[in-house]
């Protein structure tokens, strides 16, 4: 009897590891095999409708491969403090080597670049297209046809900084009133505007969906203020590469153009009035799957 109860015991802890073992297994396999862990948290900024959709995709892509991917929206400051303790895995919008300087020059002993994904990107100043002026140069003149105002978007944003410290002194605007509040307050105005066939003038930047939707211009900018083009960039956690090391192969090396990225913007916050992304996502995945499945072909 004694020898019989040993070796169910024996039996049990066989068992046991057994189970262990497979939830072990269970817990670093995803999807096709790789090793990666499973949970990743995509922070994005408020109102940065480029990496809304960018991070939208991806959440999809990654949740097909076995990843339980979930976004946490925050302000900019937030996202790349958040990144450096490793509360954040991965931010798909940062905008170098001028907007968001500041903060990888600040974090970026605790943060990793992952490589840009579009390489055509640059600051703004817009009006709609039927605006009796061109350039910025004209601007001063013809204040008083745009309200005297200027329609910002957050206070702390770099397009913010680089309208305060370069535009406005150069091409003499002290006069007009630079509103800065919100970019969604700004899309507002703009688009309200724009329905109404009145001028207004904004900070802008691209890619962004209202120049594909809204019928606006940008205006030259003749002394160069805002004329260096800016890249696209993914960072990561300094942890990120070696709890996921697929996913790092993937977001290495994806590549998106403007017109491919304004059709999902298109897709999501014009042709569409809601929250729900999933199902529109799902939609221009299954319209462009050729692409989406080219980027986790590594």
């Amino acid at each position: 009897m004694k020898n019989r109860s040993l070796s169910l015991v024996a039996l049990g802890a066989v068992g046991l590891l057994a189970l262990s073992g497979c939830a072990s297994a269970e817990a670093a396999v995803v999807g096709d095999g790789n090793k990666d862990q499973k949970d990743i948290t995509i922070a994005v900024f408020n109102g940065w409708d480029e990496g809304v959709a960018v991070s939208e995709l991806w959440k999809a892509i990654l949740d097909e491969k076995g990843y339980n991917a979930e976004l946490e929206y925050a302000d900019v400051a937030p996202v790349y403090s958040g990144l450096s303790t490793g509360d954040y895995d991965l931010n798909m919008d940062v905008w170098m080597p001028e907007t968001h300087a500041a903060y990888v020059k600040e974090y970026g002993d605790d943060i990793v670049d992952l490589g840009a994904w579009n390489e055509e990107s640059r600051l703004t100043i817009a009006v709609n297209e039927d605006a009796p002026i061109d350039s910025l140069a004209d601007l001063a003149a013809n204040a008083d046809k745009f309200n005297n105002t200027i329609v910002g978007i957050e206070p702390g944003a770099g397009l913010t900084t680089a309208t305060t410290d370069r535009v406005i002194p150069t091409y003499g605007l002290e006069d007009m009133e630079y509103l800065t509040s919100s970019t969604a307050a700004m899309l507002t105005e703009l688009t309200a505007a724009t329905k109404a066939g009145e001028n207004i003038v904004v900070t802008l930047w691209e890619p962004h969906w209202a120049y594909g939707s809204l019928p606006i211009k940008t205006l030259e900018d003749p002394e160069g203020t805002l004329e260096s083009t800016e890249a696209l960039h993914s960072y990561a956690s300094a942890d990120f590469a070696a709890d996921f090391p697929q996913a790092t192969e993937w977001i290495e090396g994806f590549e998106m153009d403007l017109d491919r990225l304004y059709s999902l913007e298109k897709a999501m916050f014009v042709d569409y009035d809601g929250q729900d992304y999933d199902p529109i996502v799902a939609k221009w995945i299954s319209e462009n799957q050729e692409y989406v499945d080219s980027l986790t072909s590594k």
